[in-house]
């Protein structure tokens, strides 16, 4: 074994390797440790890997924990050595860089397996034999160098190193979903040119495009799904669709010639697709709950046992077969950002392939050997292009610069990609109602010292939200006029959005860094930050309870969120809902907290329960499409703020939580996409989060390589 040179990137991905391994994939505590040692020892900070830090930040103990009475740290790095040297003659037997933790510290080291030297032989009058021994030890090195190369992807080459680029739409708009035909010829994509979002088709080059839909499907957009694609002849443009709810159906594959026609029905039922190579088997996904996934030998049929199927709440979306048509490729997880890209035989059990556990969509195969995909990055930045030897399974970030990729498809020979390029922007506008009645004028830019501004809350006399810029978000406050910096950290993920105490004074937010979730409070000048909580899997937007001594959120247990109560003021983080539960809202007086149940079929329900944990009637709210589920209880609790409409296109209602009587707050564009809002307790401000995406389609030759 040889010391091994400090490569970031290198360590991280065997890191990521052994994340991802039996031994690691399901304790949590252990991955937590091993991750923090790594990621400090490359930051150079290596003097903060003292047991008394590790037991704060990483186990949870106070400040001032006694190492002499509480052995935890200690404990454990034993179990983690013996876990690494588990892995290491096991699953890792083949990985060429080796992952140690030696004893009488904490600081990680980094060695090369290297093929073992050949005995020495004493010195005489050379022989033929001789010789050929010798050729025989050189010839089994060098193909252990090979070997070698191999497992630790020392032969990746990036398929991108020689592609040619070509922009395919230069419209002002948004254009997405892009897609590819088999023989590489045409492409489809969705785009709102004419003022509604529509199916387009192109032969790039030829600079002309043809609206295929003209205004005449409800709902096309879904970025959880491949929403285009092709027929295996390329002679029709298959395509998401969300009709009305009164339609039969509602969810499904729709068509239309490549040439121009009627869009028409092509796979009732079927929320994604895809033929084998051959053509003589489909593999599609109902939008039923956990998303079964069937194979049939023609299109969908109603008898049949799925395949594969989520547990309720989570997904299994991209449906994808293998070349050879063995295995069906799909990715699962929680939306929008815990998901990874798993692999099953027809039959067979679910095989894991990465271990991003973020945002990750859209994945191609090149060949039989190369895969790409679409994946965030840790810190919640992107999604990147990201490419991987299926083999060895080592993700390699593809892509430079600032912009994201939301979209990404191949031809059939994997020479000819296809890919959403985007740059979004985000953004924050105040209306102002004029009265409790709604009658709003059109929304106004707050001009904000930030160039990105999201997650908005409205205090007493000032405005809170979040921002990002380089390797990390941050907290930001504006008060007459004025915007000043709360909190940051680097790397730092603010989740949902912050939460404002009752009485306007304390700020509670959730942050996800290093691979863990923390819960702060801080009074609302951004003083006093403290973690409430640092032992829970947090998701989305805290809520203070309206006596504002405990702070509820949602977390993961095993994927599936449940409601947990916080005290601010010190003690365990408690159970509060065992149900599937996701971004609380409590009634004013306290009397019931609004919560949303799982995502199916793109959405989902609003539920209440009392403080006692018994279930609160509370009237069907139609149309709660993902994307968008935070609500606000307003005018002392008498109505609750949500937004209602397509899956790219909402406005903000108001509805009266005992009769369920609801009316209309904003009428904004086709162009303005709202994903968050607050409103002032009286309803007479309201401020929106707008989103522009701001992106092109951009085809990407392979064939040079």
């Amino acid at each position: 074994m040889l010391p091994a040179p400090t490569d970031p990137d290198a360590v991280r991905r065997e890191m990521g390797t052994v994340l991802a391994s039996r031994g690691f994939l399901r304790n949590a505590r252990m991955s937590r440790f091993l991750r923090f040692l790594i990621e400090r020892h490359l930051e150079g900070c290596g003097n903060q890997l003292k047991e008394s830090v590790i037991a704060v930040e990483v186990f949870g103990r106070k400040p001032d924990h006694d190492p002499t009475q509480d052995s935890i740290v200690r404990t454990e790095a034993s179990r983690l050595r013996g876990r690494l040297a588990e892995y290491y003659v096991g699953e890792g037997k083949d990985d060429g860089l080796v992952i140690e933790l030696p004893k009488g510290g904490y600081t990680p080291a980094f060695r090369l397996r290297v093929a073992a030297p050949p005995p020495a032989l004493p010195r005489k009058k050379t022989s033929r034999r001789f010789r050929l021994a010798a050729l025989a030890v050189g010839i089994a090195l060098a193909a252990g160098a090979v070997v070698w190369a191999e497992k630790t992807d020392r032969f990746w080459r990036n398929p991108l190193a020689e592609a040619r680029f070509q922009t395919v739409t230069d419209f002002d708009g948004t254009e997405q979903e892009a897609a590819v035909s088999r023989d590489g010829r045409f492409v489809a994509f969705l785009s709102d040119r004419d003022g509604h979002t529509d199916v387009w088709i192109t032969q790039p080059g030829s600079g002309q495009f043809q609206n295929l839909t003209r205004g005449t499907m409800p709902e096309l957009a879904n970025p959880a799904v491949r929403a285009l694609g092709f027929s295996p002849d390329g002679s029709l443009v298959t395509f998401w669709a969300r009709m009305p709810a009164a339609s039969s159906g509602q969810i499904g594959t729709w068509a239309v010639p490549a040439l121009g026609g009627q869009p028409r029905l092509y796979l009732e039922g079927a929320a994604e697709y895809d033929w084998s190579h051959d053509g003589s088997r489909l593999a599609y996904h109902t939008a039923a709950s956990g998303d079964p996934l069937f194979v049939t030998g023609g299109g969908p049929h109603a008898a049949g046992s799925p395949v594969f199927t989520a547990p309720p709440g989570l997904h299994a979306h991209f449906p994808l077969w293998a070349p050879g048509d063995g295995f069906i490729y799909f990715v699962y997880g929680a939306l929008p950002d815990k998901l990874d890209i798993w692999r099953i035989k027809p039959g067979g059990a679910p095989e894991r392939i990465t271990s991003h556990n973020g945002r990750v969509t859209h994945p191609v195969l090149l060949n039989r050997r190369t895969r790409m995909y679409l994946a965030s990055d840790p810190d919640g930045s992107g999604p990147w292009l990201y490419g991987m030897d299926v083999e060895h399974r080592i993700p390699h970030r593809l892509s430079l610069g600032p912009d994201c990729y939301t979209s990404l498809a191949a031809a059939a020979d994997g020479k000819r990609l296809v890919v959403t390029r985007s740059s979004p922007k985000r953004t924050l506008w105040r209306l102002e109602t004029g009265n409790s009645h709604g009658e709003s004028l059109l929304p106004v830019r707050i001009p904000l010292t930030p160039a990105a501004a999201f997650s908005p809350r409205l205090g007493p006399d000032y405005l809170v939200f979040v921002s990002s810029a380089g390797a990390g978000e941050s907290i930001w406050k504006r008060t007459n006029g004025k915007d000043v910096e709360l909190w940051s950290s680097p790397g730092a993920q603010i989740l949902g959005g912050p939460a404002i105490s009752p009485d306007g004074g304390q700020i509670a937010f959730s942050v996800g860094q290093r691979s863990q979730t923390l819960l702060y409070v801080m009074r609302a000048d951004g003083t006093g930050a403290r973690v409430a909580a640092d032992s829970l899997d947090l998701q989305g937007s805290p809520a203070w309870a309206p006596d504002g001594r405990s702070i509820t959120s949602a977390a993961n247990d095993h994927g599936t969120p449940h409601l947990f109560q916080v005290p601010v003021n010190g003690g365990s983080a408690a159970i509060f809902l065992r149900d599937y539960a996701a971004e609380p809202a409590w009634q004013p007086s306290g009397r019931f907290v609004v919560y949303s149940g799982p995502d199916i079929g793109a959405a989902f329900s609003l539920k209440a329960v009392t403080p006692e944990g018994a279930a609160h009637p509370l009237p069907r709210l139609a149309n709660l499409t993902r994307g968008a589920r935070r609500v606000k209880f307003v005018a002392a609790g008498r109505e609750l703020a949500f937004l209602r409409g397509a899956l790219e296109h909402k406005d903000l209602w108001l509805t009266d939580p005992e009769s369920g009587a609801a009316r209309r707050l904003t009428s904004v564009p086709d162009d303005f996409d709202i994903r968050d809002f607050d409103i002032s307790a009286d309803g007479a401000e309201i401020v929106l989060e707008r989103v522009e995406e701001r992106s092109d389609i951009v085809l990407v030759d392979l064939s040079g390589q």
